[in-house]
């Protein structure tokens, strides 16, 4: 007799596709349509780690041993809009400009402030993706996933400790996700996703092969003369441009000319290169201004602990 993940075919020694353009594969590499796929997967590797669509990671050139799963296909990318009241359901793998265009032309608003963030539905999530214009969080009502154990949780959006750039989720497999939008004029929603594509394309280099922000605007411990007072958050691009960064590069890695904050990779890049240059801006900023940086950037390595 057979069963649903009988079907579940595992690719070996895969490429993993990142925005960098680079970086190592995975020597597994499984696509699961349905909940019970997915809990196979965990039964091969309860490590596993979660694949969207890799515009913020990093993978080391050396690649990963640890199962990769992708959740773009089957049921994690349904999706259900219900113009009447605002209410959208949708899978974890849905990707996430795809979704901000169908909510435009179905005039609900909200999501357009997210318009340009390149990532999945689950993905965002768990990074509560968003910029100058807001977070996926305000938009929350629920959120489903799968623990390690291969159980099904359910959690309510006050039930879940956002922060910015966080969720406190990584310890979960997202699944899918209940939105909550303001219906209204399509015609004014899609004139506010393009403002906000507009101030993209004039403060960021869309154009070349990066990841986004790399670091978290991080929160002065001290005061900072000329820039912020203790416990203000401030723009990691504008302390990393302060430090003469922009121009830095390592190899094929460069802190891009537009947004400091940002590391754009040439054909001849390694991953090797965007992890050096990180520690050499982080090291510089450190030095100058004694703050120290996060990384946005996830990456990827057999030799760390699986990041999320």
């Amino acid at each position: 007799m057979s069963t649903a993940f009988d079907q579940l075919h595992i690719e070996h020694n895969a490429p993993i596709s990142t925005w960098f353009h680079i970086g190592g594969g995975a020597q597994r590499l499984a696509r699961p349509t349905m909940g019970e796929e997915l809990r196979h997967c965990l039964e091969l590797d309860d490590e596993l780690r979660v694949l969207g669509e890799g515009a913020n990671l990093l993978v080391d050139d050396d690649g990963i041993t640890d199962l990769v799963v992708s959740l773009q296909q089957g049921a994690f990318t349904d999706c259900q809009i219900d113009e009447k009241t605002g209410l959208v359901h949708a899978g974890a793998g849905v990707a996430l400009p795809g979704l901000i265009n169908r909510c435009v032309r179905s005039g609900l608003g909200g999501l357009e402030k997210l318009a340009g963030i390149p990532a999945t539905l689950g993905g965002a999530v768990i990074m509560n993706a968003g910029g100058a214009f807001g977070e996926l969080s305000q938009f929350i009502v629920q959120v489903e996933a799968i623990d390690r154990a291969g159980r099904t949780h359910a959690y309510d959006r006050v039930s879940i400790d956002f922060g910015y750039r966080q969720s406190l989720l990584n310890h979960l497999i997202i699944t899918g996700v209940v939105l909550q939008l303001e219906p209204g004029d399509p015609d004014e929603i899609a004139r506010s996703r393009a403002e906000c594509m507009k101030y993209k394309a004039q403060s960021q280099p869309l154009g070349d092969k990066s990841a986004g922000c790399v670091f978290k605007n991080p929160t002065l411990i001290e005061p900072i003369e000329d820039i912020a007072e203790a416990g203000q958050r401030v723009s990691a691009g504008m302390l990393i441009d302060r430090t003469g960064c922009k121009g830095l590069s390592v190899g094929g890695a460069s802190v891009s000319q537009v947004h400091a904050n940002f590391i754009t990779t040439s054909a001849d890049a390694r991953a090797s290169h965007v992890i050096e240059l990180i520690e050499q801006v982080r090291h510089r900023v450190l030095d100058r201004f004694g703050v120290s940086l996060d990384t946005e950037l996830v990456i990827w390595s057999k030799n760390k602990e699986p990041a999320s």
